[in-house]
C-alpha cells in the first residue's frame, strides 16, 4: 500500500496501537506512536498525535494518561471486556466438553483480540483440565447453528444419528435412516448439547445429543407438537431427566446425613428440595426425579451418606439393582 494510502488510515492504526501495545500495567509516549506510525508508512507530527488521541477519545475508546518529569504516558484505561471476563469465558471454552480443541484454539485466539497483547499472552494458558475428553465432532457449530434456524423458521430437522459400537467405530443408529424431528429447544446438561424435540411418530417429546448428529438440515416441513411445549419447562425437563435418560418420575424421599445436604441442594435445586431434619445429624429430603439406573448410581456412590426410602417402587427397584449387580461380581 502506498503511503498517501497508509495516511488515510492514520486514526485506525494509532487505536489499533493503543489497543495492542497499552493496559492499564503498560503505556505509551507520543514519540513511540510517532515511530511505529512511521514504520507502518504513516507520517506523523506530535500535535496531530495529540488532536488524534484526542478523536478517539470522542469516539469512545477510553484513554488514560500519566505524566513523569520526562514525557506524558497513555493507555487504554477500559475495554468491552475486563480481563476478569475474558478469563471467565476462556476458562468455559477450554473446560467444555462439546468445544474440540481446534475450536478451542480458534475462540481463544479471537478472545486474545479483544485485550493487549500483554494480557493476551496469559489468556492462553489460563486454565488446564486434567483428562478433559473434548468431543471430535467439528460440524457440532453448524448444527447448532442449523437448530436454531429450524427453531425460529418453524422448521423439522433431518439428520441421522450416531453411537459408538465394540470396534470403536461411529455407527448409524435405525440402520442408517434419517431421524426427522420437530426442534424445539437447545439444552445444555451433563457438559453436553441436547436438541428437544418432538417426535411426530411416536408421539412424545425426545432428546438427542447434538455432537452425535452427522448430516443435519432444516426441512420445508413445519414443526409439529406445539401442544406439547405450551407449558414446557425446560430447566425443570434437563433436572429430572438425570445424564438425559429416561425413566419414570418419582417424587423420591432419601434418608440422608446431613453433611452432604449440600450435593442434593446443588444436583436438584434450592426450591426443588424439601428438607425435614430427623435426629443424630440425619434429615430426609424429598424430590422429583426420574428414577433410572444413572440417578440410582448416583444415589449408591454417595455410600452410607444417603438412602432411598420412598416410595415403595424407588426401594424396590433400588434393591433390585443392588441384587442384579451382587450377581453380576460375586455369584460367579
Amino acid at each position: 500500500m502506498a503511503r498517501s494510502e497508509n495516511q488515510k488510515l492514520k486514526l485506525f492504526y494509532l487505536r489499533e496501537l493503543l489497543l495492542k501495545k497499552t493496559d492499564a500495567g503498560h503505556s505509551i509516549t507520543v514519540p513511540e506512536l510517532i515511530e511505529a506510525l512511521n514504520a507502518a508508512g504513516i507520517k506523523a507530527e506530535r500535535k496531530s498525535v495529540y488532536t488524534d488521541i484526542a478523536l478517539l477519545e470522542d469516539t469512545g475508546l477510553k484513554i488514560g494518561s500519566k505524566k513523569t518529569k520526562t514525557a506524558y504516558y497513555y493507555f487504554v484505561k477500559q475495554r468491552d471486556f475486563e480481563l476478569a471476563e475474558l478469563k471467565l469465558l476462556v476458562d468455559a471454552i477450554q473446560s467444555s466438553k462439546f468445544i474440540t480443541e481446534k475450536k478451542s484454539d480458534e475462540l481463544i485466539k479471537k478472545l486474545e483480540n479483544l485485550c493487549s497483547e500483554y494480557e493476551a499472552s496469559g489468556l492462553s494458558r489460563q486454565v488446564y483440565v486434567h483428562g478433559r475428553i473434548k468431543t471430535m465432532n467439528e460440524s457440532i457449530y453448524e448444527g447448532i447453528d442449523s437448530i436454531h434456524t429450524a427453531i425460529s423458521s418453524n422448521k423439522k430437522v433431518s439428520f441421522h444419528y450416531w453411537n459408538w459400537n465394540i470396534r470403536k467405530e461411529m455407527e448409524l443408529k435405525k440402520n442408517g435412516d434419517f431421524y426427522c424431528i420437530s426442534p424445539w429447544a437447545l439444552c445444555w446438561s451433563s457438559e453436553n448439547y441436547y436438541l428437544i424435540g418432538f417426535d411426530s411418530e411416536a408421539g412424545i417429546i425426545k432428546h438427542y445429543r447434538v455432537d452425535k448428529m452427522t448430516d443435519l438440515s432444516v426441512t420445508e416441513e413445519r414443526r409439529d407438537g406445539a401442544e406439547f411445549f405450551k407449558e414446557f419447562n425446560l430447566a425443570d425437563y434437563a433436572r429430572k431427566n438425570i445424564s438425559m435418560y429416561e425413566g419414570d418420575e418419582k417424587k423420591v424421599t432419601v434418608d440422608i446425613d446431613n453433611r452432604v445436604i449440600g450435593v442434593f441442594i446443588d444436583k436438584f435445586g434450592k426450591e426443588e428440595v424439601t428438607v425435614m431434619p430427623q435426629k443424630d445429624g440425619r434429615s430426609l429430603v424429598r424430590f422429583e426425579v426420574n428414577l433410572n439406573p444413572q440417578f440410582l448410581g448416583w444415589v449408591f456412590s454417595l455410600g452410607e451418606s444417603a438412602k432411598i426410602i420412598g416410595p415403595e417402587s424407588a426401594v424396590r427397584k433400588s434393591k433390585e439393582m443392588i441384587s442384579d449387580l451382587m450377581t453380576q461380581y460375586f455369584d460367579k
